[in-house]
Order: structure tokens, then sequence, then C-alpha cells
């Protein structure tokens, strides 16, 4: 269902066409990472730490570089040193020392799966039998597996120069807070405003809880992959599943000490990403064994090696003091986060507090965040990173403030919901926002409006918060002899990207969408593109097209004023036709006056390059999530029997992509409700490191997810489009959360909330039966 407060005035935007690249897909014709060879290529092989925290006393690489076949091996040591040096991708500046140390371990293991040395060699049989002749002395050391235990102050320290930094916005380096000495906790940030403590004397009801919630994996089915050929020359092409091409090459650059114009990055298809294809993991190391070998090097993860050694979203400790007056107006509230990093810094913290209490006007308000490494994988972006954990425990807290004042839980947020010109918890006030036309769409859906009957159930919803991302993105639109276009973008399709915008040039130019075909290309073909994150593609580079696409047709007006010899302002364009004022000259479509191009001044090419947050063209986005549970009164196993999401899209340009967005987020949010975790023994090792074991949600856990798509457009886009990737993934768990308490009467501060989480919390309660407080609400 679609709720717009617009109406459309376009002809292609808004229609539902089939994706472009849709056949090669279900043929088998598309290429991923995996399935590119060339002539000479070796195969490589990467030696992982079987400890979560130790000292390497020495590496004798001997026996490998007599095996026969083996090309090349690779330590710490072949890589150069990089300490002090920083890499700039998008607005964020990456540490490139710790890049370089996650990469490839040197002097210590941070965690389990940590990467050792490499090898390349005939066939990955032959690599994996070298690995196996690697020797490795050890010196263990205690792990530190949890921000909680982290940050107590006898706590072994991983790296020993860090210092605490508090900083005052998310791109901000910080400042020194605290003593000088070694600490496990590198950021912390604060938002505060108003009297804490005379909001909280004004409450009628004050809800205090402390949460806990699991590193999860993003889930994408492709392991990561490179295939790199280091050139005589110099040059370096690398083939890779990545999210970003321009970050591949920025990052490897920087690690290696290559000049970024030395390096080509061509983005293969992608079988998924979530933002964990975002960072570079084997795209140095390859490049090194093909220069060491001289021959092309290719190096694709197994499933183990994606769970061990790539990064999950963070685990969290999260504390939540929150009071509201007897009408229900929330009067103060003070949040407490710590986001696990892994083993180096850089958790999203500063996101998570920037997103936490985002959708609610609170006058009273503080927020303090850290950053803290453990010894786990470094923590790479998932969906709204750092928003969904936060969003957990403050949505919880605000539901049971609902029910302690006796007001309807969308009602609730609508009371004390953000308007335009009310600050986000970082300061700037919102520019047009629709959370409350969001809340309200949620309010009067068909399944909220639904009955929800029968013993052990319960209807939850909770909403959600994320600024969506701007960044750099550039465009070409080629006019075509025949008067077909090309879009040529350098934004990587993880979502139907290259759909969306072969609709955008096919609006502005007025062709059918069929006679338009989007291309990817790769970072020597395009001018500089940002990731593909941060739900910044359909808004960012969508503009790029579109003011590309528009240049292209000035160029075509002025081409037909030429032919008519009439001055360009007379030339007229609607409907994929040019006309000229008056009469005297017969009209032309689009495909007649490209056959004249080559006669007129050769070949159009219409180019836009733009940083999309520069020019304040980003739209905050909000969803809620509704969903309704029944409990099994001998296992505890929730069951999800109805479950729906509405969302402030801005516009949709694409319905079908935009629900499958929405219900995918739906989807991942349950799996991380309800059984996803990564689970470490006490020695620091992970245990599940297969998809049999790492549980996430099938087509059999779920029913037909429902979405309320809501359009209040931005208006800082011309197509008032805003970015809808990512904020479906916020509400989820809590509304789950809040769905089982409906159902049972047990608050749930723990995620996963499977069945051993759940009967612990049903017996801390005091042993009372599921049926009992049904019947009890009966």
């Amino acid at each position: 269902m679609t709720q717009s407060t617009i109406k459309s005035e376009f002809t292609v935007i808004g229609t539902r066409p089939i994706r472009h690249d849709g056949i090669d897909k279900v043929t088998g014709r598309a290429r991923y990472g995996a399935d590119i060879a060339l002539p000479g290529m070796l195969h490589g092989a990467v030696l992982r730490s079987p400890h979560a925290h130790a000292r390497i006393r020495s590496i004798d690489m001997a026996k490998a570089r007599r095996h026969p076949g083996v090309k090349a091996v690779v330590t710490g040591a072949d890589f150069p040193e990089v300490k002090g040096v920083m890499a700039q991708v998008g607005e964020l500046i990456v540490n490139t020392h710790y890049l370089s140390l996650n990469v490839m371990a040197r002097g210590k293991v941070l965690y389990d799966g940590h990467a050792v040395a490499a090898v390349a060699a005939t066939s990955r049989h032959v690599a994996l039998e070298a690995l196996e002749l690697i020797e490795v002395d050890y010196e263990v050391l205690t792990p530190v597996m949890t921000a909680e235990e982290a940050m107590k102050p006898d706590a072994p320290v991983l790296l020993e120069e860090l210092r605490t930094k508090l900083m005052a916005h998310r791109t901000d380096p910080g400042s020194a807070e605290g003593p000088d000495r070694p600490t496990n906790v590198p950021g912390h940030i604060r938002f505060e405003r108003g009297d804490l403590a005379a909001g909280f004397r004004a409450a009628a009801h004050i809800v205090e809880r402390e949460f806990v919630t699991a590193a999860v994996h993003q889930g994408y089915i492709e392991p990561q992959n490179a295939l790199a050929i280091y050139g005589a020359d110099g040059h370096v092409t690398i083939h890779c599943s990545t999210q970003g091409s321009f970050n591949v090459r920025t990052l490897t650059s920087s690690v290696l000490g290559i000049p970024e114009g030395s390096i080509r990055v061509v983005p293969a298809e992608i079988g998924g990403g979530f933002g964990g294809k975002t960072t570079v993991y084997l795209e140095p190391v390859a490049t090194i064994l093909s220069k060491l070998s001289g021959r092309p090097v290719k190096m694709v993860m197994s499933r183990a090696d994606v769970l061990r050694a790539t990064g999950p979203t963070s685990g969290t400790k999260m504390k939540v003091r929150m009071g509201a007056a007897r009408d229900g107006t929330i009067t103060a509230a003070e949040v407490w986060l710590a986001y696990e990093a892994g083993a180096f810094p850089g958790s999203p913290f500063a996101p998570g507090a920037m997103c936490t209490m985002a959708p609610y006007n609170v006058a009273n308000l503080r927020i303090d965040s850290f950053d803290v490494v453990v010894n786990r994988p470094k923590v790479a972006a998932y969906r709204a990173p750092g928003s969904p954990a936060s969003a957990f425990a403050c949505e919880t807290v605000i539901d049971e403030l609902a029910t302690l004042c006796g007001i309807d839980p969308l009602d609730f947020r609508i009371l004390n919901g953000v308007r335009e010109g009310m600050p986000q918890p970082a300061g700037p006030p919102y520019k047009r926002i629709g959370f409350i036309e969001t809340c309200t769409a949620m309010r009067e859906s068909a399944h909220y409006q639904a009955r929800l009957e029968g013993p052990n159930r319960g209807r939850g919803v909770a909403a959600g918060f994320w600024f969506n991302g701007g960044l750099q993105s550039s465009a070409t639109v080629n006019i075509h002899g025949d008067g077909s276009v090309s879009v040529v973008t350098g934004s990587v399709d993880i979502g139907g990207s290259r759909t969306t915008q072969a609709m955008i040039a096919a609006e502005v130019l007025g062709a059918d969408i069929n006679d338009v075909r989007p291309v990817v290309t790769d970072t020597d073909s395009i001018g500089h593109t940002d990731v593909t994150g941060g739900s910044r593609v359909a808004l960012a580079t969508g503009m790029a097209v579109y003011e590309a696409a528009h240049d292209a047709l000035a160029q075509l007006k002025a081409r037909a004023a030429k032919l008519w010899e009439k001055p360009i302002a007379e030339v007229r364009f609607a409907a994929g036709t040019f006309s000229a004022a008056g009469n005297g000259v017969p009209p032309m479509t689009l495909k007649q006056l490209a056959t004249r191009l080559a006669r007129t001044g050769g070949p159009i090419v219409g180019r836009a390059t733009l940083n999309a947050g520069a020019v304040g063209a980003v739209g905050n986005a909000f969803a809620v999530a509704c969903v309704d549970v029944e409990i099994d009164p001998e296992t505890a196993k929730v069951r999800i029997l109805r479950c729906s999401i509405a969302q402030d899209v801005g516009r949709a340009l694409h319905p079908g992509y935009v629900e499958g967005q929405m219900q995918g987020a739906l989807a991942q949010g349950i799996g991380w409700a309800l059984s996803e975790e990564y689970f470490y023994d006490r020695n620091g090792l992970l245990r599940n490191a297969g998809l049999l074991d790492y549980r996430m949600p099938t087509c059999l856990d779920l029913p037909m997810i429902e979405t309320v798509i809501v359009e209040v457009p931005n208006p800082h886009h011309p197509l008032g489009v805003r970015g809808v990737g990512e904020v479906g993934i916020v509400p989820p768990m809590a509304a789950v959360a809040n769905a089982i308490y409906q159902a049972i009467g047990v608050r749930m501060t723990e995620l996963p909330m499977s069945p051993p989480h759940l009967l612990k919390a049903i017996g801390q309660r005091g042993g009372v039966t599921l049926d009992s407080h049904a019947a009890a609400a009966d």
C-alpha cells in the first residue's frame, strides 16, 4: 500500500519495470567475483589464528615455500609500515595502520580467525596444503570478549597506544579524555541538552533498564573474493565483490603505499553486502601475492572465514533511564551505550547515539556512547549501523512508559514525535520529515486495526530513525545514434539501483525504459563515486543521473535549434518530442533527432558530479514496525504471526524495489531479534562459524511481510527522494520484544530473544507459566 502526500506528475517514475539485470541473474549469465578466471592465474589462501588473543613469537614459512606448486608466500613483514597514515573514505577518516593490521596480523593476533600468513599456489588445494606447513609459535593471552569486560579497570589491554578521546560529532577526531594510560575505550561521544535532574523530578513514571545485544552478521550469500593482477608497469587491476570500488582503490592504496591512480578496481556482480562489503580484506593480500609471483592471484573466502574474519555488527551493553509525565510527555531521557568495535577502534557508537531517541522531542536529554575494543573481528557496517541496537533499548522503554501512562503505544509516539524544526539528538533541527505521518499510517493500517486473539499472543510496535547518507557521485548519460541511451555510474547495484537510474534518465529524456541501458563501470571509467551504502544511491547517484540527463537534454535542444535555425529558447520538449514555438517546423522525437547528431556537432554526453550532502539534499528517514507473535508454552519458541512496516520514503521511484527493501530489512531485523548471534566459547573461539549453526530466518519462519509506503517528499531533492535501504531494520527487534510482553508479560532486555533467553527471563520473573499470563489478561 502506498500513502502519498504528493500527486505524481511522472510517467516512468512510480512504475514497476522489470530490472535490467534480471535475465542475466536468473539464467546464470551474471558474473560474480568467484566466476572470474584469467590465464596463468594462481589461487591464494590465508592462514588464520586459532587463538583469540596471542603474541606471535615466530612464523616459519620454509616448508610452505618449498611445497610443490607454491609460487609466493606473505606475512605481515611483507606489508609496508603505514603507522600514522590516514585514508579519506567518504566523510570518514580511516586509520590505515589498524586497517593494515586487520588485513594481516603483526606482533599479535587479536581474534579467532585473524589473518597471519597467506600463500599463492597453482591450485586452491595446493594452497591449503601449504598453509598446514606454516609453523607459528604463539604466546596465548587472556581474551577480552565483551564491552562490559573490556571497560573494567583491570581488563587486559589489546592495543597499548589507545587513549580515550571525547568527540563532538561522528567525524570529529576527538580530544583526550581521562588519564594518559592504555585503555580499551578509544572513543566517547556525548549529546546533551536541558536539565536532566529537573526532567526526572517532573516525571510521574520513571523506567530504568539495562540491555545486551549479541553481535550478528549481515548474512550475505556470496563470500568475499578478490582477483589481483600486478602489472610489470606497477599498475594494479583488482576484480572483486564490493559495495564501493573507489573504497577498495583508496584503502588498498593506503595499505600498500601504491598511488591511487595506479590501481583500477573492477566491481563484479555482488551477492549481497548490507554494509559488510565496504572495506578490504583480501584485496591487499592478493595484490602482494600477485606482485611477488608475477601472476594473477585469485582469493575466495570460505563461509567459515567470512564469519570468523570479516566484520559483523557490534554487540552492545546499554542502560536507559526515562521518565514521563502523567499525560504521556517524555520529560527526561538518559542513555548509556557501549559498542564493541572488535579488535580495532571504529564501532558505530556515534551513529548509535545520533539515532537513539531521534524520533522524539525530549527537552532534557543526555546520551553517552562508547567505542570499545574486544577480541573479536573488527566490526563492519550493517544496515543503519548503530541504530538498531540503541533503538531496541529506547523503544522498549518507551513502550513500557506508554503502558504505565495507559496510552496506546502509537498515540504515545505521536504525542512525543518530532516535527520539522525540532532538534535532533546531535543538535541540528529537522528539515521536512514524515515521522508523524508514518506513525499515523501504521495506526490506520489494516494490520493494526485487526483484532488479535488467543492465548500467548501479543502485538508490538516500535519506531526507528536513520539519517541517510549523501556523499559524492558521478554519472554520464550517452545518447546513441538510434535514440537509445546508456547511463554510466560507479555505484555498485545491491538493490535494483541500475533500474532506478535508468528510470530517472528515461523520465527526463522521455525515452522508453527499455531503450535505456544502465552500466556500472570501473574506477578508471567514471568520476569518483562513494560507496553503495547509507541509503545514498537512489538519492545521490540518482541526483547525478538526473542532472546528467538534463545536461544531455540541453545539448539535444541546442542541436534541434541548430537544425531548425531557431533560438534555443524557442525549442520546447515534452513527452520525448522536440518542437519549436510558432509554425514552420515539424516536431522531432528523440530517436529522430539522434540520427542527426553526427551532422550537427557529434556525440552527446551528459555529465554530472556532485556531493549530495554538501548541497543539502539528504533527507532523514523514519519507519514503524508492527509485529504479532505467539509463544509456544512448552518451548518458549516465538512464532511470527503477522508483521508489517510503514516507512517514509520521500518518493518511491520503483515501488516494487522499495517494498523489497522494506521487507528485507524487516526480515533481517526479526532474525536479529529471535535467533542470530555470534557464539564464542570461554577461550574466545567462534563455535557457530557456518550457516547451519548461525541461524538466519528462512521463508518458513516468516509470514508475508506487509508494507505501507509513506511519501513525504524530501524538498531538497529534485525528485523528493529520501533513501529506503536501511531504516526498516531499526524497529523490528523492539517491536518483537514489545509483542512478547503483550503476549506473556515479560520484558525482554537481551538479544536474541531465543527460547533459552526467553525461558531464563520467565524464570527470573518468578516462574509464572505462559498460559497463566494469558488467563490473567483474559
